[in-house]
This record gives C-alpha cells, structure tokens and sequence, in this order.
C-alpha cells in the first residue's frame, strides 16, 4: 500500500502547472473554469483563447499605469474572448464592483474565464469572495487559498471579509 501511494504521489509531483503565456504575470490556473494573474499584455490573448478560455475579466482602472483597456478590449475581442472590464480600486473598493464581478464569474457564457488585475491582488480579493459566496467555502480556507494566488493587501483582505459578512457569509 505504502508503494502505491509513493508512485502516485511522486506522479503528481511530476506533473507541472501549466505555464503563463508569454505576457502574463503570478498567473495560476485556479482549474478548468477559472485562471487568476497579474498584470497581462494584450499579446497574451490570442493564447488564453487557445487555451480555451472565453472570456478575460479586467480589474485594472483606466487611470492605472499601463492598463490601457481600449487596447485590451480590442486584443481580447480580435481572440475572439469576451472582455469584461470591472474596475476595482484598491484604494478606495466597492462593493458594487464584487457585485458585478460574481455575476460575470456566475455567467457560464463568461467560462473558462481569465481574471487579472496589476499585481494579482484585487484578483485574488475577488475570487475570496467568490469562494466564500458561490462555492460556500469557510473563510479561512478561502483567505488561505487567495494568499497563495497573491493576496498579499491587508487592506483588500479586510474588504473581502467585510463583504462576506455583510452579506452573512462569516
């Protein structure tokens, strides 16, 4: 028995994640449904399509360094991916905008969907609130999970269990 779970445990560690395409940054394939990054070049579109997803949600704000959303749009759109720009302050979020984000991610048209924002923070803020929410995830195994795909913000972690609980999710 002890062989068995040796050979499939040194299999599982064979098997590598799949990579960021070129022009994406703390890019993880959360699973078949979702992948959550960072900052993304419109170059990166035309292989998140061919990797199947069908839509790329934008977090960034227009007012943002490099966010260029006209450009994205237009990339996405020439991928033949939805685009869906959500703008999501770090400094000042809104409930609204989670409000907004649950239903894109909620919306099977929208799957497998690329979530991405600057830094993969406001990203993996939103996809807490989606576990929590829609998966019913416990908190902790939630806020657990976001850490690990770049919830490093205090500030936003605070907001997405705010917004949890306002909503009776805590």
């Amino acid at each position: 028995m002890w062989l068995t779970v040796i050979v499939f445990t040194a299999a599982l560690a064979a098997q590598e994640a799949p990579a960021a395409p070129p022009g994406a940054s703390h890019y993880t394939r959360i699973d078949a449904a979702f992948a959550c990054a960072g900052a993304t070049d419109a170059s990166a579109f035309p292989a998140l399509a061919r990797e199947g997803f069908h839509a790329v949600i934008n977090l960034r704000t227009a007012a943002e360094e490099g966010a260029d959303i006209d450009g994205a749009r237009a990339a996405a759109e020439a991928a033949g991916l939805r685009f869906i720009h959500i703008p999501f302050s770090g400094a000042s979020p809104d409930p609204a905008v989670l409000d907004r984000f649950l239903a894109a991610v909620s919306d099977p048209a929208n799957q497998p969907a690329y979530i991405h924002c600057h830094s993969a923070n406001r990203a993996s803020a939103a996809w807490l609130v989606k576990r929590v929410m829609i998966d019913g995830w416990p908190v902790a195994r939630a806020v657990d999970e976001a850490g690990r795909l770049g919830l490093t913000s205090d500030t936003l972690k605070a907001f997405a269990i705010q917004y949890v609980a306002a909503h009776g999710r805590l």
